[in-house]
């Protein structure tokens, strides 16, 4: 599962940055950031943030889309709220076959850049938030599907939805969710990958872009509690490394 990130500024405006589209960079930075609940230091799905994605029909340059997808054939206020909690992720193993994605999944893929996710390890009957990125710190790419529908304002709204495969070793470690038959996480895309899953190709070789990214280039850290009283809000200190006295392997990288 993928219900907590991180995803700063630097993060979105990477991609233009390293193709040397500088005017896209102030473009973004102008036309398209305030409208965002960027930078996001820490933000759970369930409350439908704001963001960016590249989308098939626009790989260069990003839209602001709502996580959590709502399929085109929602027209009704209620219907929408009922369905986003439960789009705010697509099991990549079934995205083809869910009716909430299956349309979205041959014509409208998409990428979201972020700077690492958020994961929840049980220990004793209490759980513990891990942050997780790559060693590098550069922003991980996201693959996502996207879907457009009509608001309340008379326009069009884009939502999204962040695609999941098996969890690779790193998150068995983590992600060990006692209800859960398996751990899971977002499908990162390697760069190589990315102008693949944004190309019109077929869906046998969509399928074979869905796997588990190498643990090798991911690393993981204890931070502060993201829920309840002790939650410190969307601030920078909220994904700085945490130390619990009572968890086993405390604070050490897995």
């Amino acid at each position: 599962m993928c219900y907590d990130i991180k995803a700063s500024l630097e993060g979105q405006l990477a991609k233009a940055k390293k193709d040397q589209d500088y005017v896209a960079v102030e473009e973004i930075l102008e036309k398209l950031i305030p409208f965002t609940d960027l930078p996001i230091h820490h933000a759970s799905g369930f409350s439908h943030p704001e963001l960016l994605i590249y989308t098939d029909r626009s790989p260069n340059f990003p839209e602001v889309a709502t996580w959590g997808l709502v399929p085109f054939w929602v027209h009704d206020e209620e219907q929408r709220k009922k369905i986003w909690n439960n789009t705010l992720n697509a099991r990549g193993e079934t995205i083809f076959k869910k009716p909430a994605f299956k349309t979205a999944a041959h014509n409208n893929r998409c990428i979201i850049y972020i700077d690492g996710f958020y994961e929840h390890h049980h220990f004793k009957g209490k759980t513990y938030p891990f942050f997780v990125h790559r060693k590098n710190n550069e922003p991980m790419a996201l693959a996502g599907l996207w879907s457009e529908c009509e608001n309340n304002e008379g326009g069009t709204s884009i939502t999204f939805t962040i695609v999941t495969t098996k969890g690779n070793s790193l998150m068995a470690k983590i992600h060990n969710n006692p209800k859960l038959k398996e751990a899971r996480m977002p499908l990162i895309l390697t760069h190589g990958r990315i102008d693949q899953w944004l190309s019109p190709i077929a869906q046998n070789t969509i399928e074979k872009l869905i796997e588990s990214y190498t643990d090798d280039e991911l690393e993981a850290y204890t931070v502060r509690r993201l829920r309840g009283k002790e939650y410190l809000g969307n601030v920078k200190e909220i994904s700085q490394p945490f130390e619990y006295a009572e968890l086993e392997f405390n604070n050490q990288e897995y």
